[in-house]
Order: C-alpha cells, then sequence, then structure tokens
C-alpha cells in the first residue's frame, strides 16, 4: 500500500512537473511573440512618420515656388529677372531644404542678398556685376536716325519784312550703325573690368537750296564713313553690397581711346580754307568713326529695389582731353592748322524703373540727359560754339532664354533738337565660366 501511495505520488510530481514546465514553456514563447511584434509596430510607426515628414517638406516646398510665383518673396532675394552674369544655383531636393531649415535658427533673419537685382539694360551701364571668374560676352547692334533742318541768312533787312540777299534752306539726315563686341570678366567679388570694341557706319544726306538765285533744284551732299570706332576700357566696384529698404552703389572708371579715324582726318569740299570764304560746302566728305579725343568718363550707378519695381540712376562726367598742333585735311591734300582744340566735357545723368513681368521677363522705362560744354579752339569758344542738351527717352525690355544667355532691346527717343530722333538697341549678352 505505502508502495503504491509512493508510485502514485511520483506519478503526481512528474504530472505537476510537466504542467509547470508547459506553463512556463508557453509563457515564454507568448513573450517572444509579443516582443517581435511590437517591435514590427514600431517599425511599421516609424516607417509612417518618415513618410509624413517627407510629404510635409515636400509641400512646404511646393509652398515656398508657389509664393515666389505670384511674387509674395522679397524680390531682392530673386531679383527682376535672372542675371545672364551669373548662373543660378539649383534648387534644393526636399530634404536639403529640411536640412536648411533644421541648421537656421527659429526667429532668426534670412542672410541678406549681396547682388543687386537685374534690370533690362537701357544704358550703357549693366545693373549686375560679373562674378568672380565669370565671363560675360556682349554682341550689340545700335541703329541710328537723326534729321534736322537749317537755314542760314546771308544779307541785310530794309524792312522788318524783307530780306536783301541770301537765303540758304539745309535739311541735314544723318543714319547710324554701330555693331559691337563687349567682354566683361569678373575679377573678384563686386570687381569687373570691361573692353568693348565698337564698328561705325554713318551716312549723311545733305539736301540743300539757294533762294533767290534763280535755281529751283535742290542740291543733295553725300557723304558716308565706316571702320573700326574708338575704343573703351571701362572697370566697375560695388562699394555697397546691402540689402532690404537700402541702395546698392556701384562706381565706374570708363577711359575712351581715339582708335578710330577722327573729323580732322577725313578731307572736307574746301579747296584751301575751310575757315572764312570757302569754296566749296564745306562740308567733309568722309564721315569720321571717331570723336578724335581721348576721354576719361567717372560715374556711380545706384539701384534701390521696392517690390515690384527697382529704382536705378546714374551720374557721370566726361572729360574730353585737349588736342595740341591739330591739322585738318582740305581737298587737294593740303592741311589746315586749327591749333588746339578743346572740346567740352559732358556731365550726364539718367534715371529709370524697372518692373517684372514674370520669372523670364522685364521692361524698364528711363530719361537720360547730358549737358556738353563749349568747343574751344586756342583758348578762344570757337565761332558758332554753344553749350548743347540732349536728352533721350529710353523703353527697354529684355527676356531670358536660359541661365547663361539673355535678350535686351532698347528704343530711345529724342527729345531736344540736338539728340538723335530715334535709336534702336539690341543687345544679347551670354556668360561663360
Amino acid at each position: 500500500m505505502d508502495r503504491c501511495a509512493r508510485k502514485l505520488g511520483r506519478l503526481a510530481l512528474a504530472v505537476a512537473a510537466a504542467i509547470v514546465a508547459n506553463v512556463a514553456y508557453a509563457q515564454t514563447e507568448s513573450t517572444e511573440a509579443r516582443i517581435k511584434r511590437l517591435e514590427a509596430q514600431v517599425q511599421s510607426q516609424s516607417q509612417r512618420l518618415d513618410t509624413l515628414e517627407k510629404t510635409l517638406t515636400e509641400r512646404e516646398f511646393e509652398i515656398a515656388e508657389l509664393k515666389q510665383a505670384v511674387g509674395l518673396d522679397d524680390m531682392r532675394a530673386r531679383g527682376v529677372v535672372a542675371n545672364p552674369a551669373a548662373r543660378p544655383a539649383a534648387q534644393p531636393t526636399p530634404q536639403q531644404a529640411q536640412t536648411q531649415q533644421r541648421q537656421t535658427p527659429v526667429g532668426q533673419a534670412p542672410p541678406e542678398p549681396e547682388t543687386p537685382p537685374q534690370v533690362a539694360q537701357i544704358f550703357d551701364q549693366p545693373s549686375v556685376l560679373t562674378p568672380a571668374g565669370s565671363f560675360v560676352f556682349e554682341p550689340s547692334l545700335q541703329v541710328g536716325y537723326w534729321a534736322n533742318d537749317r537755314v542760314a541768312l546771308v544779307g541785310y533787312s530794309v524792312i522788318p519784312a524783307l530780306l536783301i540777299g541770301l537765303i540758304d534752306v539745309r535739311q541735314v539726315k544723318i543714319t547710324s550703325a554701330t555693331a559691337a563686341i563687349a567682354a566683361r570678366w569678373g575679377v573678384t567679388k563686386g570687381f569687373e573690368l570691361e573692353a568693348r570694341v565698337p564698328y561705325v557706319y554713318t551716312n549723311t544726306d545733305t539736301v540743300s537750296r539757294e533762294i533767290f538765285t534763280g535755281t529751283a533744284v535742290d542740291r543733295v551732299f553725300n557723304a558716308d564713313g565706316k571702320g573700326i570706332g574708338d575704343v573703351e576700357l571701362t572697370a566697375r566696384y560695388q562699394f555697397s553690397h546691402s540689402g532690404p529698404d537700402k541702395p546698392f552703389y556701384v562706381g565706374w572708371l570708363r577711359y575712351k581711346s581715339r582708335t578710330g579715324k577722327d573729323p580732322f582726318e577725313v578731307p572736307a569740299d574746301c579747296v584751301t580754307r575751310c575757315l572764312g570764304n570757302a569754296t566749296g560746302t564745306g562740308l567733309p566728305l568722309e564721315l569720321p568713326t571717331g570723336t578724335g579725343f581721348n576721354a576719361l568718363q567717372a560715374g556711380v550707378t545706384w539701384l534701390y529695389a521696392s517690390d515690384p519695381a527697382v529704382f536705378f540712376g546714374n551720374l557721370s562726367y566726361l572729360h574730353n582731353f585737349p588736342r595740341d598742333n591739330v591739322q585738318r585735311q582740305v581737298l587737294g591734300g593740303a592741311k589746315e592748322n586749327l591749333g588746339e582744340i578743346d572740346v567740352g566735357d559732358v556731365f550726364g545723368l539718367n534715371v529709370g524703373i524697372g518692373l517684372a513681368l514674370n520669372e523670364k521677363a522685364s521692361i524698364s522705362l528711363g530719361y537720360e540727359q547730358n549737358f556738353i560744354g563749349k568747343t574751344q579752339q586756342n583758348g578762344q569758344d570757337l565761332p558758332g560754339a554753344v553749350r548743347l542738351v540732349t536728352g533721350t527717352l529710353l523703353l527697354g525690355a529684355s527676356y531670358r532664354f536660359s541661365d547663361a544667355r539673355m535678350l535686351n532691346v532698347s528704343l530711345g527717343v529724342g527729345t531736344t533738337r540736338d539728340t538723335p530722333d530715334v535709336t534702336l538697341t539690341v543687345r544679347t549678352p551670354f556668360s561663360v565660366r
């Protein structure tokens, strides 16, 4: 009996041990499965969070592009139109944009732009300097037309309504075309050098009639000239790297040579002299392609961005260096000694406004005026010399074809009698790195 009881006890202990082992194994298996299930859930949630974060970044980047497209961003951060001389930076990816946002502390203003905004070029001074290490080549073509009337009265008046003598009526029509190539080099940040070589073609038609001489036929005198013009060298430096509500200032210095054929080298329609009583018309038989004087011009250009417009202007002063022992060639190969010739200096100013139509196109409207001093010969005012004032109303437009190529077109209309009636200029700058 005791033996049976012991056997039953051992059997009960074995069964209990088996049950405890099975329960422990079941609990262990349940815990590992639960851990694996939780890890899978955590990984799934993490992937969802990454996806949501990426989607949010992409939406923020798209919103920023839409704001820029409708002009809500600061125009100084993008310019009125892209600079053809500088290649814009590539658009950041959403991950890069997110990284930049994380690196910028909250509440800190974005960095201020250091490059002036680009506007449609209507004056000779570019609004944006060339980046360091870059080259900009700018082919251009300028066509102008100028017509002027002149009435010369030689005689005396018996009564205020009656003139006894010679009345010479003249019409002068001048057509000019200048093809030029300019090259700009960005030496350092905010400093550039430029060289410009022009080729000039000019044609003049002079229609005259001497009244009371028994002739009713107009006399037409035609002359033209073509060749290399005056080569120019220019240096520009940006004084200020300004930002919002502050203007940009660019100073420049230009040297103009006299490589073109000057007015004293072309023969005139005179037999011995062109001063006093001249035999002939006194007009040049060939037109010059240069001014005949070395000149140095200094100026400062300013730009002020006020969204959605850019205001700009320029002040300049040009000094013509006088020439001594000047000799003018007359018909037959003879030369006439003129002595010292000092042409007047030029003070110029211009103002304008530029507007961006979209990301590629912009227009500009401006006015330019120059004050030209009298010409002197041997220290005395040349007979008939007067001060001149030229004024031009300019309208320009530009279109950017690519990051490195742009088209600029400007139309100038003369507002004074001493200014060409109309001038059309086309520029096609393109950048090379």
